[in-house]
């Protein structure tokens, strides 16, 4: 990560960070960033690839933090804050981390799990120790850089390991795709246990010399307040996001409603990612806006791999095209290339692709073919040049009755419906059917029923592709990047 520290001495007085009332400049940024690796190293010359886990509410500290592990020669290992503790404490055994880094808001989490385990938990604070700045190691490429946990919903999460080499890549092919400068401005309202937050926001940012404000806890007016003051001109979030933030637009009155559709119309770029955008999503904030959101696919193993371009045409329901050096192919069972128009797995190689799973050499080695392509699990198509997600192989593509049928297809339909505010498609296994297609629905009108849908789905769509079954619920159950955990909702389902 030598670019984002060398970019950052470049011009040491401009502003970095935003948080909590404060602006910080590049230069406290690295001063600060040292002192912590001063710290974590300890006396040592480098930290030699240990691994440090930390867990800090967005902000400048967590930046400090960040960088500090890296210019120390640690890997950094974000915790969850919304993580409970056997969740904590499987990362920190599964990485065996023996130092970890805690706000004052989270240090009493950990601090029982320090005096059973015997880590080092250095707490954030006025306490800090007064240090010179020690001689900080050079970094290589190679290195190991920082390990991301999966969200493990057949199994247990797994730690995907990524190089200086591999984030390097991935921020500054991001960089030059989205035309990031140092005169953006951008709001963080992600967790930064995930890519999206942690390379697609802060690091890119800080790479340009632009400037990041963070809002940890995320409210929609708090959002269109940050808005109005007229600074951020680029907006990264979830489809989830989106989504609450136009219904908190619908709720306000047409003089608010035109202020803040004139402020979004000055932004540079809006992005969206981490799960599918409902084409509906994107239409409403197209009328609020004026923008096109821009999708883009990315995994906790690659980066960003394909995205919709920045200048030229965004095609509604589309992820885009590879991005440069990223390489795309889509092959059928056989891991043979299938032609365009046809259905297959979406296979990514490029020096944006990570190194491996943590401590998982057999998890690793199947992850790849032996021409080594990483196999993403994720199955799309190819239409006059863009990709189409169609889903993830085991989740959203079901099997039933000799068919293969896209869940998400089926969700975008239905979201089409005046009477839904949310759905969820999934597939629960069938002696007859291998799998039946059933849908969870989230209704604004509580006078139609799940019969009522039917019926109307009928009109839309193929026989086979309508669900057996329906369940009415309060809300989808979602992880903390909005993605609906779709085995959670199988349950709710009869099997036969």
């Amino acid at each position: 990560m030598q670019g984002i520290f060398t970019n950052a001495y470049r011009n040491p007085a401009a502003t970095a960070i935003v948080a909590d009332g404060h602006a910080y400049t590049y230069g406290q940024l690295l001063d600060a960033s040292a002192l912590m690796a001063t710290q974590l190293l300890n006396g040592t010359t480098d930290l030699a690839e240990a691994r440090v886990a930390f867990m800090v509410t967005p902000g400048f500290d967590y930046v400090r933090v960040q960088w500090g592990i890296w210019r120390a020669g640690g890997v950094a290992v974000p915790l969850a804050l919304s993580y409970p503790l056997p969740s904590l404490r499987y990362v920190i055994e599964d990485t065996d981390a023996q130092i970890v880094v805690a706000d004052t808001a989270h240090a009493q989490i950990l601090a029982p799990l320090a005096a059973e385990k015997g880590f080092r938990l250095i707490t954030l604070g006025d306490d800090e120790p007064s240090l010179q700045p020690a001689t900080l190691p050079n970094l290589t490429p190679e290195r190991r850089a920082m390990i991301l946990y999966t969200s493990g919903t057949t199994n247990l999460p797994k730690g995907v390991v990524t190089t200086h080499a591999n984030l390097e890549t991935q921020i500054s092919t991001l960089i030059d795709a989205w035309q990031w400068s140092s005169a953006d401005y951008t709001l963080c309202v992600l967790p930064l246990h995930h890519v999206h937050g942690i390379v697609n926001v802060v690091s890119c940012a800080l790479w340009a010399g632009a400037t990041v404000q963070f809002m940890p806890q995320f409210s929609a007016e708090a959002v269109f307040d940050t808005f109005a003051e007229g600074r951020v001109n680029v907006f990264m979030a979830v489809p989830t996001i989106y989504f609450k933030l136009i219904s908190y637009w619908e709720s306000q009155p047409a003089p608010r409603q035109e202020a803040i559709s004139a402020v979004l119309a000055r932004f540079r770029l809006m992005v969206s990612g981490s799960a599918a955008l409902p084409v509906s999503v994107l239409e409403k904030w197209q009328g609020i806006s004026g923008h096109t959101l821009l999708e883009r696919y990315g995994m906790t193993e690659i980066g960003m791999g394909i995205s919709n371009p920045y200048v030229g045409e965004r095609r509604v329901g589309c992820i885009g095209k590879p991005l440069p050096g990223v390489g795309v192919r889509l092959v059928d069972e056989a891991n043979a290339e299938v032609g365009n128009g046809q259905p297959g797995e979406i296979q990514i190689k490029g020096a944006n692709v990570f190194l491996e799973y943590w401590n998982r050499p057999e998890a690793t080695q199947n992850a790849f073919t032996p021409d080594g392509w990483f196999r993403t699990g994720d199955i799309a198509v190819v239409e006059d040049g863009y990709y189409r997600m169609l889903g993830r192989d085991s989740i959203d593509i079901i099997k039933s009755g000799g068919y293969k049928i896209s869940a998400l297809e089926i969700e975008e339909v239905l979201r089409t419906h005046p009477a839904l505010s949310d759905c969820s498609v999934v597939g629960v296994p069938n002696d007859e059917w291998g799998e039946l297609v059933c849908a969870a629905l989230v209704l604004k009108d509580s006078s139609v029923s799940a019969a009522d849908i039917n019926t109307w789905l009928r009109e839309q769509m193929p026989a086979y592709k309508i669900p057996r079954q329906y369940r009415i619920v309060d809300e989808l159950p979602r992880n903390a990047m909005g993605k609906v955990t779709k085995n959670d909702l199988k349950p709710l389902f009869q099997t036969a």
